[in-house]
């Protein structure tokens, strides 16, 4: 069975036996869903899928995905790819529109947008063709680039370079090359397959299939006359 197939059915296993609710409550975990075609680690999503610190969504210009965690909710818009990482998230391309009440920051390039409180706040964040575009929908944001930190009002909005005057050549370049990628995304470090709830499950399935075994055997396993 192959590593995909594997995270698939790990991941069915979890929703089955474990509410969204629940799973989610790990600050590390939530829940993706998606409206038209998106992809997590590179793999094909169909309608949902538990998403963990370090994995990367990424979706077409005519689809979206929504995260989903105990008060936050983050849409991935069309023609993005975003590393969702628990308390934050990072945008490589594209844009996210995210509604918190728990500080859910985003990070763009080298710049840094993050609610000035942990009241609900609802911000968007664009990141294309090395423009940064941030809107305060609902409560203030903190803003942070090489040039320092500024406040950005409920209502305004402003822009900001990508990457900072400080930034090296080769990390622009890198930046560009990704941008120019096209296809499934990479897989990413961590996801379902080292989180403590997954491997849990897995031992005690080992342990179950090893008890069935030695039940169903007819010959006992310390025989009181040797062969």
């Amino acid at each position: 069975m192959g590593m995909s197939a594997f995270r698939k059915m790990v991941s069915c296993v979890l929703l089955t036996i474990f509410p969204g609710s629940l799973l989610a409550a790990d600050s590390g975990a939530a829940m993706l869903y998606t409206h038209g075609a998106a992809w997590l680690n590179g793999a094909h999503v169909p309608t949902s899928s538990a998403i963990f610190s370090g994995d990367l969504v990424q979706t077409r210009s005519d689809s979206a995905a929504n995260i989903s965690a105990p008060g936050s909710s983050v849409t991935v818009l069309g023609d993005s790819l975003v590393q969702f990482e628990g308390a934050s998230l990072k945008v490589e391309h594209g844009g996210v529109s995210v509604s918190t009440s728990k500080g859910v920051a985003t990070t763009a390039g080298d710049v840094r947008v993050a609610p000035v409180s942990n009241t609900w706040t609802e911000f968007n964040v664009t990141d294309t063709d090395g423009t940064v575009r941030i809107a305060a929908v609902k409560g203030d944001l903190s803003v942070t680039d090489d040039n320092g930190t500024v406040t950005l009002a409920q209502g305004q909005q402003t822009t900001r370079d990508e990457q900072s005057d400080q930034s090296t050549d080769t990390d622009k370049d890198k930046k560009k090359n990704k941008k120019r990628a096209t296809g499934a995304a990479p897989g990413a470090v961590g996801g379902v397959l080292s989180s403590p709830l997954a491997i849990g499950i897995g031992a005690a399935a080992i342990a179950g299939v090893t008890a069935w075994v030695l039940i169903r055997n007819d010959n006992p396993v310390s025989p009181s006359t040797p062969q």
